[in-house]
């Protein structure tokens, strides 16, 4: 059964690979295509779509494969919402919806995994605290986080395979976890979540620099709203482990979308309004080439991964202590790239004003 798993997981990864090039010539007939302009970085006209190759050879692999290893109700309740958000992906790498039309499609996509997938929150438990059953609550937190997942996801999509190669690390990181360390759902939902990584990993060539297709809005918003799923289906009964571990693999898009919220309220500016001031940009900024401003994050994104797999090892109060030392790195390090801005840096000048002291104490 193992053997037929990966060969059905290798299988997925060549279907996404020979399907990519003919998705690409796709976009380009119906006018899903990425033309530059000074918010964005390709130069030339670029096909997007691409996620709609993910999508086919992910769902050709679950629906066929690997249908003996997933239940029926789970499949076809997530195979809706999975339409849902490829549609809505799709018109919007066509004809470019507004950001609320985007969110009106989102939400949709979300209430039907929550109805019929069961993909839903019921109640958190928090050490010293104890156990929080959600009750009504669960709708609206099931639908913000997987709303503020797929914007997430959507929002790193700026360079050349950035997206595919982070959600490929976060869900890896993800099956992981799930398989040896929390025991957070039945094995089909990792099956589920390598045959994605599987055609993500088959679509990557293609979107890698240079890249000659992009994932557009379609890919984008469909891998956020697989990775919040997914993660959610481990979220059904929250601790606070389970809870940390989906938030610290998701750090790099996550702590991307935080930190563009603050930098656009700090500024007076809507939360929508676009800027060129994402870690991508920045690290362009401070002199990375495109290549290894990509592989960076990619780096960023891995030691979120290696950290991520330390809490199940952790004991609460470890977890704690890990915790609040990833925040305080995660603000030297946003502070230090000027995430924010650059003359926003109030742990920095806080820590130089202390070591000024020190060092002033110490000459005399």
């Amino acid at each position: 059964m193992k053997f037929e798993i990966i060969v059905s997981l290798f299988a997925t990864m060549i279907i996404s690979a020979v399907l990519t090039p003919f998705i690409r010539r796709f976009a380009f007939k119906i006018g899903a295509v990425d033309k530059p302009n000074r918010r964005r970085v390709n130069k030339i006209p670029m096909p997007t779509l691409g996620g709609l190759a993910i999508f086919i050879a992910f769902t050709f692999s679950t629906m066929f494969l690997l249908r003996d290893q997933m239940p029926t109700q789970q499949l076809w309740g997530l195979f809706g919402g999975e339409c849902i958000i490829v549609a809505e992906g799709m018109i919007d790498d066509v004809y470019e919806l507004k950001p609320h039309q985007k969110v009106i499609g989102q939400l949709l996509a979300a209430l039907e995994v929550y109805f019929i997938a069961e993909v839903r929150m019921r109640y958190i438990t928090l050490p010293f605290i104890g156990t929080w059953h959600l009750g009504l609550l669960a709708l609206p937190i099931t639908l913000l986080w997987i709303v503020a997942i797929i914007n997430a996801i959507n929002l790193i999509d700026g360079l050349d395979g950035l997206a595919t190669g982070v959600s490929i690390i976060a869900l890896t990181t993800t099956g992981i976890t799930g398989l040896f360390f929390l025991n957070v759902a039945n094995t089909w939902v990792a099956i589920m979540i390598f045959a994605l990584v599987a055609a993500m990993v088959g679509f990557l060539p293609y979107n890698f620099f240079p890249a000659r297709i992009y994932l557009g809005d379609t890919g984008a918003q469909f891998i956020g709203f697989m990775i919040a799923c997914f993660s959610l289906y481990g979220l059904k009964n929250v601790t606070f482990i389970s809870v940390i571990i989906p938030v610290i693999i998701l750090g790099v898009p996550i702590t991307d979308t935080v930190y563009a919220m603050i930098r656009r309220i700090l500024n007076r500016q809507p939360i929508s309004h676009a800027d060129k001031h994402h870690l991508h940009h920045r690290l362009m900024q401070l002199g990375l080439t495109h290549r290894q401003t990509v592989l960076v994050i990619y780096g960023i994104a891995l030691i979120f991964s290696f950290i991520a797999l330390l809490y199940p090892l952790s004991t609460i109060w470890g977890s704690v202590l890990l915790t609040v030392a990833i925040m305080i790195g995660l603000e030297l390090f946003v502070e230090a790239i000027g995430l924010v801005g650059s003359n926003r840096q109030p742990l920095l000048h806080w820590i130089k004003r202390i070591v000024k002291q020190f060092t002033s104490k110490t000459s005399d």
